[in-house]
């Protein structure tokens, strides 16, 4: 049950009129996090996994705290909570090591870009998505 570690940059310009973090710019860091962590899982040597695309079907996000920017990047763990046959969930915190600062989800749906079509998950790459499956408990709480 591992989680894969992501370190975002923060922006200056990712901040808002009231000084911190924007809400919109918190899903282009899950993005961010969501490319580093597939990209991760896919398997060298010219296997087919994880080469094609993949669409976001949902994105569900509780903002727990305001992020300032600061020079330090942020924390961003990732981990996959349910595999399903054609669509697979990923949970993340957004935080440091005292806060979390958002908890969010995505449900992902691999698709062939050739075809223009969702497409099952294969076996391969079910393989490597079960070493990140995590029931989403750790730092004292719930995962989205």
């Amino acid at each position: 049950m591992a989680r894969h570690i992501y370190r975002c940059p923060l922006r200056w310009s990712d901040m808002d009129a009231f000084g911190h973090v924007n809400n919109v710019v918190f899903l282009r860091y899950l993005e961010e996090a969501r490319i580093d962590f597939m990209f991760r899982l896919a398997p060298g040597d010219g296997s087919p996994s994880f080469s094609g695309g993949s669409v976001v079907a949902r994105h569900e996000i509780d903002y727990l705290r305001p992020l300032v920017h600061r020079h330090e990047p942020v924390t961003i763990e990732s981990w996959v909570t349910k595999i399903g046959a054609a669509s697979l969930t990923i949970a993340y915190e957004i935080k440091d090591p005292e806060q979390v600062y958002v908890r969010a989800s995505t449900v992902v749906v691999p698709y062939d870009l050739q075809e223009q079509r969702p497409r099952r998950i294969s076996e391969e790459e079910r393989m490597f998505l079960q070493d990140y499956v995590d029931d989403g408990m750790r730092s004292g709480g719930a995962a989205a």
